[in-house]
């Protein structure tokens, strides 16, 4: 899934998962290959099976994160099929999306700075070393882990604490900037799962960081297991590496670099339109932004928006922008990119404007008009009024209304 956080180990007996998460299949741009994956889902397996990288994950988090589909559609499928509960596992994990984006309408761009204070007295870089971004660290998992992510836009939920920890505490690395590098280069780049969750691992969202070593690697990943690398350690001597120690640098002997991928700050070239007063007047008008990639009935024109100074802020690789731009031209009439605070002025002649309400700084701001009718976006918890300090807090809260 798109959240990610400390996995609970499972029992280690699930049956064999289809297919590898180092053999992944792409990502249509289409809400009937999302669905068409959702009926491949098996809850069950997903519970036995998870936490191992070949396990059965349901590989939905791209079409979640832009709006294909949403969770609450995932959540009644499942139970007409499998007659799942609050008590399975994989709704109590999709319950952290949620709960992730809870903390996030309370707390807003706070989000992307220390939500509790640091480490003490360990100094960060404020960039990515090279070795990192090129693969090249010696430490099989990690090298593996970018590949893979520059390669298909995808980790496994496990790769993504593996990264971060290895990153943040060995490395000593600011988490920020490593989120921000990780979230371009996603298909489900979400800023709250993302960057709350390199919070999690960093120990400025939870009460300690989060760490792992190559045993961790060895019981969920076999094929990346290897010894005498950095993370090669018992517990205790990572927790004082990352609390008192430095940069443990790339290892001795270690592979070739890959090149890396750029990001993209711009959308890349293409058609977009502008917008002709007679093509809006007097119609009823939807907007598309990139989280609500869903046609809406009952409008007469669709209008995909980007809005470009979000985009210059968090830049994209250029598949994210494919999968992006390629899902809304199969949805909308027309394509507008610009900065969209100036949209709703444009749109003055319409009938009426609607929209998907989203929380992206830029676009939630701009959405915000008297002229543009907002729909929540889809949610299947209840949110609670009151800020929760914890998923635990929130789960007690949600669960009971379930």
């Amino acid at each position: 899934m798109a959240r990610w956080h400390a996995p609970r180990s499972n029992d280690g007996n699930g049956a064999p998962a289809q297919g590898s998460v180092f053999d992944l299949p792409g990502w249509t741009p289409t809400r009937e290959a999302a669905l068409a994956q959702l009926r491949r889902v098996d809850p069950r397996a997903y519970g036995r099976t998870r936490n191992s990288l070949d396990g059965a994950v349901t590989r939905l988090s791209p079409w979640i994160t832009h709006g294909f589909i949403d969770l609450p559609e995932i959540v009644d499928s499942l139970r007409a099929r499998f007659r799942v509960n609050t008590d399975d596992k994989l709704v109590f994990e999709l319950a952290w999306r949620e709960f992730f984006h809870h903390v996030w309408g309370h707390q807003g761009e706070d989000i992307l700075r220390d939500i509790r204070a640091p480490l003490a007295g360990v100094e960060y870089a404020a960039t990515l070393p090279d070795d990192i971004l090129t693969a090249s660290t010696g430490v099989p998992v990690i090298d593996a882990t970018v590949r893979q992510l520059y390669a298909t836009g995808y980790l496994h939920n496990h790769q993504r604490m593996w990264l971060a920890s290895y990153v943040v505490h060995l490395r000593k690395v600011a988490w920020r900037a490593a989120a921000d590098w990780l979230y371009g280069h996603l298909l489900d780049g979400d800023l709250a799962s993302n960057h709350l969750s390199w919070q999690w691992c960093a120990g400025t969202f939870s009460s300690k960081p989060y760490l792992f070593n190559a045993d961790n690697v060895a019981r969920y990943a076999p094929a990346l297991a290897s010894q005498g690398t950095a993370i090669d350690a018992a517990y205790p001597a990572l927790d004082e590496l990352a609390r008192h120690g430095r940069d443990a640098g790339p290892e001795s002997q270690r592979p070739e670099g890959v090149e890396i991928p750029v990001l993209l700050g711009v959308a890349p070239a293409g058609e977009f339109a502008e917008l002709d007063a007679r093509a809006v007047n007097g119609r009823r008008i939807a907007l598309l932004h990139p989280w609500s990639l869903k046609r809406p009935k009952q409008v007469d024109l669709v209008i995909g928006v980007l809005h470009a100074p979000f985009h210059a802020r968090f830049p994209w690789s250029e598949r994210r922008w494919r999968f992006v731009i390629d899902g809304m031209r199969q949805l909308a009439d027309v394509v507008w990119c610009g900065d969209l605070a100036t949209l709703p002025a444009a749109l003055d002649a319409a009938d009426s404007v609607q929209a998907v309400a989203t929380l992206n700084p830029g676009y939630r701001e701009a959405l915000d008009d008297e002229r543009v009718e907002l729909v929540d976006a889809p949610r299947f918890l209840d949110d609670p009024a009151q800020p929760c300090r914890s998923f635990s807090q929130f789960w007690e809260q949600v669960a009971r209304a379930t």
